[in-house]
């Protein structure tokens, strides 16, 4: 992940998790999605089976010092997610316009984080969320 700082490498993980969903077979509907004050990292349709509408939460960590990724999601993040869906849903589109497939919904967390030889680690939890 090349660039500097927090908020570049937070897109960077969130790039690089995208880039995974799309080779995976998914098709992205929407990145960094506003829904009234909450922001949906990734939006997209995984093919499954079954197939579903899933918003993508990307939490990245430079290091273990203060936790896994995944840890970094608490109560209050986890409820801007399920606010952030349900206006979602409740428009059945996305702010550019785009509509909604009528599918089962899934809130997934991926965690990012650096591992063996440089490589980049990345755990998704299927439903972890909601």
């Amino acid at each position: 992940m090349g660039r500097q700082g927090p908020t570049a490498i937070g897109r960077d993980a969130e790039d690089h998790v995208a880039a995974l969903l799309l080779a995976s077979g998914w098709t992205i509907l929407g990145r960094n999605v506003r829904c009234g004050r909450h922001e949906l990292d990734i939006v997209g349709v995984d093919p499954g089976p079954p197939a579903c509408l899933a918003v993508v939460e990307v939490r990245w960590r430079a290091s273990r010092s203060h936790g896994l990724p995944e840890e970094t999601v608490g109560r209050r993040k986890t409820r801007a997610l399920r606010e952030g869906l349900g206006r979602l849903l409740g428009d059945g589109r996305l702010p550019d316009g785009t509509s909604l497939p009528r599918l089962a919904v899934r809130l997934d967390l991926v965690a990012v984080e650096p591992g063996p030889g440089g490589r980049v680690a990345v755990r998704h939890h299927r439903g972890a969320l909601g």
